[in-house]
């Protein structure tokens, strides 16, 4: 799950750890018609996610269409993760989800979401697509960090379990431009484009008028970019940041191109779900599955336990996949569906694990830090991965991801040995 905490987050993270009073008044108070309002928050995030990828499951068409080279064709899906990583931090730093009303923020992020993201119906140069996912990646940046705190105000007790919804929800929306592609099949693919601006522009009717802050609101918090040293002189914080960088080098660039490796496969056999597209969807999909499992076992077994798995998985199914490019067809499925599922299954338990390790003081800044720089990573990976498929070709341009889960498991078994680890998942590790 991958998410980013921004300013405004820290919020939430000293509400979890550092402002005593508030949860001790509430710690076991249920706030009624929080379910609810999950929900709404929920189709929420769905609906506008669904513009991240919607480039991406179009890109193949794209290249044809608008003569793209291979560069211009990754900077679609990565302006949107440049424009995510600068969204965020710019709002983290000036405050904005502090000065403004956390749904009116969700509102109007999402609004710019959609028009930019129909910027492409108007099938403008190369640069100006970029610039337009770029701007998408800014919006989205103002919807995904407000909707963990407005959740975190609904939620006193039991947020874990509200944190793997809202992360599914993120999940599935990222998968939904497949499926749009895959039941649009025969139609131009500004079908696609067209229905993802749709169901964002119903996600900021949603945030506008059906959601609002919850009984459990959070104080004021300070970003102090000096704090963030002492994450690189903690070892405890470094390694549990040092998993996650490894998990995301491998997270989004896998959903970014399994429809590329998806296509390839499909010239050399007939593939499971019956498309390329529908495959994408059900791989990326699945990850829903892979959220809520990742918050049930840390709880039980341990945030490294639980990360360290998950990785050694999923980097066993970048390994493995290329070897089933040519079949058989269900053993193909069969590994990319449990990819989809381990690949973002640990990803909230990095965030949580920061929470529980940094000092309640600077929590917030070590979390933004965090994603800051997981974001970024996820941009060279992105970049990484079609430059592998051009050398060695589709089959096996998926295991220059294989490195980042070996070093993330590594890590996070290393962190399970520190003494710091008791502080995690209480006490489980």
């Amino acid at each position: 799950m991958p998410h980013y905490t921004s300013r405004s987050d820290s919020g939430i993270i000293h509400g979890f750890l550092g402002q005593g009073r508030i949860m001790s008044s509430h710690s076991h108070s249920y706030a009624p018609g929080r379910w609810r309002m999950l929900t709404l928050m929920c189709i929420g995030v769905v609906g506008v996610m669904t513009t991240w990828f919607s480039a991406t499951a179009i890109v193949p068409e794209l290249i044809i269409d608008w003569r793209l080279t291979t560069a211009q064709a990754t900077w679609l899906t990565n302006a949107v993760q440049a424009g995510f990583v600068t969204g965020a931090i710019a709002a983290s730093l000036v405050s904005l989800p502090d000065i403004m009303p956390m749904q009116r923020l969700m509102t109007g992020a999402a609004l710019v979401a959609a028009l930019a993201n129909a910027m492409l119906l108007l099938e403008p140069s190369a640069a100006g697509a970029i610039t337009a996912r770029f701007v998408t990646g800014v919006a989205l940046a103002g919807v995904y960090p407000p909707a963990l705190k407005l959740m975190a105000t609904w939620f006193s007790h039991g947020r874990g379990l509200a944190l793997g919804f809202l992360i599914a929800a993120l999940t599935l929306g990222s998968s939904m431009p497949h499926l749009l592609r895959a039941l649009t099949d025969g139609i131009a693919w500004q079908a696609v484009v067209i229905g993802t601006s749709a169901l964002t522009l119903i996600a900021a009717g949603i945030f506008g008028f059906c959601v609002h802050e919850g009984p459990y609101g959070f104080g004021r918090a300070t970003f102090n970019p000096r704090q963030s040293l002492h994450v690189f002189t903690d070892k405890a914080l470094w390694l549990a940041n040092l998993g996650y960088f490894g998990h995301m080098w491998e997270l989004y660039a896998m959903w970014a191109w399994i429809l590329a490796f998806a296509t390839a496969a499909q010239a050399q056999m007939g593939l499971p779900f019956g498309s390329a597209s529908m495959l994408s969807f059900v791989v990326v999909g699945s990850g829903v599955i892979g959220c809520i499992l990742g918050g049930v076992l840390s709880d039980r077994i341990g945030r490294c336990w639980t990360t360290a798995g998950m990785m050694l998985v999923s980097g066993t199914c970048a390994l493995t996949i290329g070897f089933l490019f040519d079949g058989p067809a269900w053993a193909l499925g069969v590994v990319a569906v449990i990819w989809g599922i381990t690949v973002i299954g640990d990803s909230a338990q990095f965030s949580a694990a920061v929470t529980e390790l940094a000092d309640s003081h600077f929590v917030g800044t070590a979390v933004t830090l965090q994603m800051g720089i997981g974001f970024a990573l996820t941009v060279v990976a992105i970049w990484a991965v079609p430059l592998m498929a051009q050398a060695v070709g589709w089959q096996w341009g998926f295991l220059i991801l294989v490195p980042g889960p070996v070093i993330g498991v590594i890590a996070m078994l290393a962190l399970r040995r520190l003494p710091q680890a008791i502080k995690m998942a209480g006490g489980a590790g």
